[in-house]
């Protein structure tokens, strides 16, 4: 992972542990919530949003000078291809989100190599730097997809943050550890793991990553979820968010079930605010700047043992 110079604003929030800050750069079209009803087939004509919601997001990092990773979707690169190249422009790390948003472990290792290889390349020739990290499509590496870590470190990845260390109807590897880690390959290769941030709740591990987390509990309640997981404020801990989460005029697609509903458009007016609100709470960076304030490969694991895990 690249190291780069910190430079937040505020004297109060340098500081601070320094918490990565991660977007992932996908249309509202995208998300596998909203797939039984929105077509792959469909999204080149569906009207999007992703370019001024990300140019948002943009603004307000630029205002708080603060840096984020951005995992860019290769269709979405391919699409805009100037709006990759101002978030590399204005400092920010860009990585990976692979090609076509689908979930890993329904893809093949030869269809998710290909898919993987294309979005990396386009990223590098638009950026001119190697593009080193990845994340999947919602979490998806799992116990039925630990292939992809040995094509992740065969197509020149040093790092990911994919895995989610819950129990959850889509994704997770519930006793995975909780910090950072380094996963050693089949294939001789490794991968330094970031994890998404959990915290401990009445004996129960409760997600405190972003996302959806983020938008649906109350903001006092995530700023205490996330605040426990740091431990006193000593281990770094990993947000994500997508562009979408903060344009609640999106097109809106009654026809889904009422439980993909809730989960996409609850609270899309308040994220902005709360967003704010958690930069002016909390010291955030880059995944790369995060990932080396902690102390990097405390924790080892061959790929074998995420099975046992699970």
């Amino acid at each position: 992972m690249e190291s780069a110079a910190v430079s937040n604003a505020g004297e109060a929030r340098d500081s601070k542990t320094l918490h990565a800050l991660s977007i992932d750069v996908e249309d509202y079209f995208h998300v596998a919530a909203l797939s039984r009803v929105i077509s792959q087939d469909d999204w080149g004509s569906l009207p999007s949003r992703v370019e001024q919601n990300t140019e948002r997001l943009l603004e307000l990092f630029d205002r708080n000078n603060v840096k984020a990773t951005f995992f860019v979707l290769g269709w979405v690169a391919e699409r805009y291809p100037a709006l990759i190249r101002k978030l590399a422009n204005h400092g920010h790390e860009i990585a990976s989100h692979g090609y076509s948003h689908q979930l890993v472990y329904n893809q093949s290792p030869a269809v998710f190599t290909d898919e993987t290889r294309r979005s990396k390349a386009l990223l590098e020739d638009l950026i001119q730097k190697p593009v080193t990290g990845y994340r999947a499509a919602s979490y998806s590496i799992t116990k039925d997809s630990l292939w992809a870590l040995d094509i992740l470190a065969e197509l020149g990845f040093t790092w990911d943050s994919s895995i989610f260390p819950i129990r959850h109807d889509r994704y997770g590897i519930p006793d995975s550890p909780k910090t950072p880690y380094t996963i050693q390959t089949n294939n001789g290769g490794s991968l330094r793991e970031f994890p998404l941030t959990t915290a401990r709740l009445f004996r129960m591990t409760i997600p405190a990553a972003g996302g959806g987390y983020f938008r649906q509990f109350p903001y006092p309640v995530f700023r205490h979820l996330f605040r426990n997981a740091t431990r006193n404020d000593t281990q770094p801990q990993m947000f994500y968010l997508h562009p979408w989460e903060i344009d609640p005029d999106q097109p809106r697609y009654n026809d889904a079930s009422w439980f993909s509903r809730f989960r996409h458009y609850t609270n899309l007016d308040k994220c902005y605010g709360r967003l704010e609100r958690l930069l002016n709470d909390f010291n955030f960076g880059t995944v790369s700047q995060s990932y080396e304030a902690y102390e990097p490969d405390r924790i080892k694991l061959h790929q074998n043992e995420m099975i046992r895990l699970a």
